[in-house]
């Protein structure tokens, strides 16, 4: 089980955060959010997974975030098509390989432009609320990494609030994905049955409710989270 902390924003609470090694660290590109993220990420751990979050974004931009900010993996918040995943990945694809056959006839120096020769992972996030039409992600599977299911709600990027769990009893494929909406310390007794489940729950993506205010997590609570969940949970 891999744990997510999303909507990171200020410098110094992202060291505070990553010293409690999450396996993923979000970062919100969208200007609607209260947690846009604009500025400078430090260097983290290379065991952290920088995730960029998109909303419908255009796929030069993204790809630009994904070189300049050395994102590990992209988890699309909009309405992507299947059609926009594809274009995306093979944009990727171009500039790695590019990358690679330079580097083939140069040393890589010191400030390199960066373009990760890994791939970059695809989350593509679905909302729900008391019910979900699972046969919708079918398309999907073959094109992205995971899922990311959320509660629907009219803020892009978190509503803060948990959708009815159940829901997910339904959901008939073997694609893992990582469960999110409102998550906090008061649901640990409520994950543990969830998780006791057949269920490929990859993460658990917790934001809003580990906030003193919007992108500034309360890192004692983050740690009491982790240490009570997932020390007991096999990673």
């Amino acid at each position: 089980m891999k744990l997510k902390v999303c909507g990171m924003k200020f410098t110094e609470n992202m060291q505070q955060v990553a010293a409690l090694q999450p396996d993923y660290l979000g970062f919100i590109f969208y200007e609607k959010s209260k947690r846009n993220f604009e500025g400078i990420i430090p260097e983290l751990p290379k065991e952290i997974k920088k995730t960029g979050v998109f909303v419908n974004e255009y796929i030069e931009i993204v790809v630009s975030l994904v070189e300049e900010y050395r994102l590990d993996a992209i988890q699309l918040h909009g309405d992507e098509s299947v059609s926009y995943i594809l274009d995306l990945k093979q944009q990727l694809a171009n500039n790695r390989a590019l990358f690679i056959e330079e580097n083939k006839q140069i040393k890589k120096k010191k400030n390199q432009h960066y373009i990760s020769k890994k791939e970059v992972e695809i989350i593509k996030v679905f909302g729900i609320k008391n019910e979900f039409n699972f046969s919708a992600l079918q398309p999907y599977l073959d094109v992205v990494d995971y899922f990311l299911f959320d509660t629907k709600g009219k803020e892009r990027g978190g509503n803060g609030v948990k959708f009815d769990w159940s829901v997910l009893e339904n959901y008939p494929y073997k694609k893992p994905f990582f469960l999110s909406g409102g998550i906090s310390l008061n649901d640990l007794e409520q994950l543990q049955i969830v998780l006791k489940s057949n269920l490929p729950i990859y993460a658990l993506d917790v934001n809003s409710k580990f906030e003193s205010k919007p992108g500034v997590k309360k890192t004692e609570e983050l740690e009491k989270f982790k240490n009570s969940f997932f020390t007991n949970t096999v990673k």
